[in-house]
């Protein structure tokens, strides 16, 4: 047998060494991987389908449908509680219809009015409360106890105990209340009225409305900047967002959107400086720059683009489209989207909540 020559051994040798390395690189790889995702935890997002009556789940990470199921006749507002564990959903029976049509047309089933609640991490309606009158749009307090719910067809907004289920009280406001929001700053709830363009300032502790607001324009939902200060109200009709001084409840300005816009949802960055405001049949999100109060740029996404929300890192945002029954996933830093996800007959709101581990 031949004997391997020095610059042999030492070649064989330096493949052996190479391969050591590469096993080594690959462990060290693989255990960056892991140790990033479990520093970044996934999330899902919850989608409300109006008309087919279910909830799609998407995975964040991926973008891919994980599953869908029933909640209820009309599910519409759609929020998670602050620790992620518990959604709640409004469910309506009335009949979908448009503005000025007369309802007795069409009668309602009040029976299937109230709120869905949802296990986050069973994917599933686990219960249903019949507490509220044609519920729409809701928003839950700082401290996940009450909910605030607008009741569109009574003409008042409902306070509910999200741990038992039960009413605590009920607040007369105006025709069609629809969005409502909570000032994270003092827990003061807004709730906006479309049919005479008004807003409402509720103080939840005293149960009554502390300030009214002439916005016009149908006011759609209402997000406020982090520290309170202020708050803005998406006007469908007059194409404009409603700046309001939070403090004082007085209209400081409006922001002009581009023509054909019917603003509706409205999510706000956690550094407060961005508005991101989907404009319904103008199918497109605008941005608004909070610190110059205009517009600072403006996306396609799907067609009558409703509810609105941003992932937990802030980077990407997802829009309900409703009339093209798809979820439009925005790169918020180079204002693209990225894609759409198939989702259920009628999307209406979103919530994202981080995901089991």
């Amino acid at each position: 047998m031949r004997k391997a020559l020095p610059a042999e051994g030492v070649r064989y040798n330096w493949q052996r060494m190479k391969f050591s390395l590469f096993g080594i690189y690959s462990v060290v790889a693989a255990a960056l991987v892991l140790s990033a995702r479990a520093e970044s935890p996934g999330y899902l997002v919850f989608v409300s389908n109006e008309r087919s009556g279910d909830i799609t789940v998407i995975d964040g990470a991926t973008d891919a449908v994980v599953t869908t199921f029933k909640a209820g006749k009309r599910p519409r507002g759609i929020h998670a509680t602050p620790d992620g564990k518990r959604l709640f959903v409004t469910l309506s029976g009335s009949p979908r219809m448009a503005p000025g049509v007369d309802e007795n047309r069409a009668p309602a089933d009040k029976t299937a009015d109230g709120i869905g609640v949802i296990d986050a991490a069973a994917h599933k309606l686990i219960d249903r409360w019949h507490v509220g009158s044609d519920p729409e749009q809701f928003a839950i307090s700082k401290d996940g106890k009450f909910a605030f719910i607008a009741n569109e067809d009574d003409a008042s907004a409902s306070i509910v105990d999200l741990n038992s289920g039960q009413s605590r009280g009920k607040i007369k406001v105006s025709e069609e209340p629809e969005g409502v929001g909570v000032n994270p700053s003092n827990g003061e709830v807004y709730v906006t009225c479309e049919e005479k363009g008004e807003v409402f300032a509720i103080d939840p502790d005293q149960q009554r409305v502390i300030a009214k607001i002439d916005t016009g324009g149908r006011p759609r939902s209402v997000a406020f900047l982090p520290d309170g200060s202020r708050a803005y109200v998406a006007c469908e009709n007059g194409e404009y967002v409603a700046v309001i001084d939070a403090k004082s409840h007085k209209l400081l300005s409006k922001i002009q959107l581009p023509t054909g816009s019917l603003p509706m949802g409205t999510a706000i960055s956690s550094d407060g400086k961005e508005l991101y405001v989907s404009t319904g049949r103008g199918n497109a999100v605008a941005i608004i720059d909070t610190q110059k109060n205009d517009v600072a740029a403006t996306i396609p996404v799907g067609n009558r683009a409703w509810g609105i929300a941003l992932d937990p890192s802030g980077s990407k945002l997802y829009t309900a489209n409703g009339a093209s029954n798809d979820v439009s996933v925005v790169d918020v830093k180079s204002r693209k989207e990225l894609r759409r996800i198939k989702v259920g007959d009628g999307p209406w709101g979103i919530a994202i909540v981080g995901a089991a581990k």
